[in-house]
């Protein structure tokens, strides 16, 4: 869980960042983000952030500080190949780069987080593991050309081209693009997930000085963000796993907790010669805040709730859509960041044939 904070005297930034840092030395569960417009503090859940907020006002920095609400990191992700091949020319029209996006399949993408797959491992044994574990096609698993963002994310750009001229001097270049566009997808400038992007088809100047990094990294950029957009982006939002120890008799509080907070409780189990229940329930993180609170008062105080991250879940509404519920989620994060309130339009990335 994240939250955004700000001196309430802007000449005390400067203090404020330096009580960052060395909060974040002090904790090691503790991340510090700290941006051009705004400065973040990542925590495991709400109590946590409190303590740290306290700490960081007392005995770090002794400034006043005015707090956001807290912040849910969602992700992007794309649910269908690509509708069309994507094109984008280059600002002096020499260079023209092909492309289109698809959705990585589930166990692919948990291999990759849970380091199954070891995205820093030699490119036969990857390519290798691609073919026998997850089905791919041999011609195309030894053309990976990355893993992204910072060579470690659950996103892939795959070359599928066949004999282009010069593709290996613009590799740098594509793959800086990549790092860019899947640091900061298409909807709403969060982290892509699960994303394969396969290049199709690249026209290049013969002559080098035409085709620097000046020339494609913005260019390859736009092309990713367009495939992204033409390939049906959703959001995934973290899970959370919530463990609850109660008597059975308040049950009906803890359903009617998850019921009005999108929760849903998966397993019930009595504890051997006690009146406890133990009950296992997957709740999304931003439905959390304040849960802890609300689940005391309708049981009395009596169940005691642990919560801790499990997996991403797919939102299925398309944030593009002004009636979807994931269209809100865009325009806050947006708004947050300093976005156009806008939705993202496809003629912005893309260019004509």
């Amino acid at each position: 869980v994240r939250i955004a904070i700000q001196p309430k005297n802007p000449a005390d930034l400067p203090k404020l960042i330096e009580g960052m840092k060395r909060m974040a030395k002090s904790d090691p569960l503790v991340q510090v983000i700290t941006g051009e417009n705004e400065n973040i503090i990542a925590g495991c859940g709400e109590l946590h952030l409190e303590i740290c907020l306290n700490d960081l006002c007392n005995e770090y920095t002794n400034i006043e500080i005015i707090k956001s609400d807290p912040v849910v990191p969602y992700k992007e992700t794309v649910t269908e190949k690509s509708s069309i091949n994507c094109l984008a020319k280059s600002a002096n029209k020499h260079n023209r780069i092909y492309l289109d996006a698809e959705p990585l399949k589930d166990d692919l993408v948990l291999a990759i987080e849970d380091n199954t797959l070891n995205t820093g491992d030699d490119m036969k044994k990857i390519s290798k593991s691609l073919q026998d574990n997850y089905g791919w096609d041999q011609f195309e698993s030894k053309k990976v050309w990355c893993f992204g963002p910072d060579g470690v994310g659950p996103n892939v750009l795959v070359d599928c081209t066949k004999a282009v001229q010069y593709l290996n001097e613009i590799k740098d270049s594509m793959l800086t693009a990549f790092a860019w566009a899947t640091k900061e997808g298409i909807v709403a400038e969060e982290l892509v997930r699960g994303c394969r992007y396969n290049i199709t088809d690249v026209e290049l100047h013969t002559d080098a000085i035409h085709r620097g990094g000046n020339q494609i990294i913005q260019t390859a950029r736009r092309v990713y963000l367009a495939a992204q957009h033409t390939a049906q982006p959703r959001f995934v939002e973290p899970i959370f796993l919530v463990d609850i120890a109660c008597p059975s008799d308040c049950m009906g509080g803890v359903y009617q907790c998850f019921n009005q907070r999108r929760g849903v409780v998966f397993s019930e189990e009595s504890v051997a010669g006690t009146p406890m229940l133990n009950v296992k329930a997957h709740l999304p993180v931003s439905e959390s805040f304040g849960f802890t609170a609300h689940l005391r008062s309708l049981t009395s105080g009596q169940a005691f709730p642990q919560c801790m991250f499990d997996h991403w879940e797919l939102i299925n509404d398309d944030p593009f859509d002004s009636k979807s519920r994931a269209y809100p989620i865009m325009m806050n994060i947006r708004k947050r960041k300093g976005i156009k309130q806008e939705v993202p339009k496809l003629d912005d990335y893309l260019d004509k044939k």
